[in-house]
């Protein structure tokens, strides 16, 4: 009965491929291979000192057409890799200025790649599951539970 929360915009897909990411204020290589990769951004093993909130250019190709995706990012995430199911340090990027047609490829190519495995369980999203028992028209008092 409970409703699962997604705090995502958009899926991502389980794609390890190899790019490069360079720091732009030094342009030094801080990542080389691909978690997983959404349209708005990707995942990229690293073990570089990186803070969130830097700014990254990001290359890489995704579809068998051989097209080059570039856009500059910005580190919104940083894993250490320290959960049960981490593949060791790795940083979240967010695309910042992947033009509009890069995207809609991305996007329409990312459709036939499956989804990473989910390493913990899904959040409960409360207020939907009380909006879905309102709606149900349940009375949760006689059975105690309220």
């Amino acid at each position: 009965m409970f409703v699962g929360r997604n705090d995502r915009k958009t899926t991502r897909h389980a794609l390890r491929i190899p790019c490069q990411v360079v720091r732009e204020s030094d342009f030094r290589l801080v990542g080389e291979r691909t978690l997983d990769v959404s349209s708005e951004g990707l995942l990229v093993r690293s073990d570089a000192d990186v803070a969130i909130g830097d700014s990254v250019l990001v290359a890489f190709q995704a579809t068998p057409l051989g097209l080059w995706f570039e856009s500059e990012a910005k580190v919104t995430r940083i894993v250490r890799g320290r959960r049960p199911g981490d593949q060791g340090r790795a940083l979240g990027l967010r695309f910042t200025d992947m033009n509009a047609v890069s995207r809609l490829i991305l996007r329409g190519h990312l459709r036939r790649v499956p989804p990473p495995v989910p390493k913990r369980a899904r959040r409960i999203d409360y207020a939907a599951t009380i909006q879905k028992i309102a709606a149900a028209g349940l009375d949760l008092s006689a059975s105690g539970v309220v």
